[in-house]
């Protein structure tokens, strides 16, 4: 379900681990993501969902690599206001989770295809990666471990697709069609 972005409170801390949610099914690449979180020991991985690909990615998971299953709306919205960044891999028309991710300040590492590009602004409320593989994404978290991103603008990112925002922009379209007619 949608969660209305705008309810979303900004968490006073973040946590050390980076965290994903997701059905584990293959178009979604969460086996690169723990691919590549595999040869970066030293960072912690939250993945949370479950689905045909568990077992495969549970093989491929290294201590730092915590599979949570499936979770509750209220503890994955938890978990998404306390990572340092939420891990998006996949190549999808409109992903909500990252604009979810967004709302709640947290930064988004994300392959650089589909609608991701009008979700996810590059430097302001993320880090893109060109490559659906583990190295393009081990490379983009190096370089989002040397930036910094402040948690209200990466929120402000994700208001423009509230449902307010939509309600707003929906009615002005309406009215410049009716002025044109």
């Amino acid at each position: 379900g949608v969660i209305l972005l705008s309810l979303i409170a900004l968490p006073n801390r973040r946590s050390d681990f980076y965290f994903t949610v997701s059905r584990l099914v293959p178009y979604k690449k969460i086996d690169l993501i723990a691919e590549a979180f595999a040869k970066m020991p030293d960072k912690q991985l939250y993945i949370a969902g479950i689905g045909p690909e568990y077992k495969k990615i549970k093989y491929i998971a290294t201590p730092n690599i915590h599979l949570l299953g499936y979770l509750p709306i209220d503890e994955v919205k938890r978990y998404m206001s306390e990572a340092k960044a939420f891990v998006f891999a996949a190549d999808e028309d409109f992903g909500i989770a990252p604009v979810e991710a967004q709302a709640t300040g947290t930064p988004v590492i994300c392959y650089a295809k589909g609608g991701i590009l009008e979700t996810v602004t590059e430097n302001v409320s993320g880090v893109y990666f060109y490559e659906q593989t583990a190295e393009s994404i081990t490379k983009a978290i190096e370089k989002f471990e040397t930036m910094s991103f402040a948690p209200r603008i990466v929120r402000k990112n994700a208001m423009k697709f509230s449902s307010d925002k939509f309600r707003e922009n929906i009615s002005t379209f309406i009215k410049e069609v009716m002025e044109k007619n």
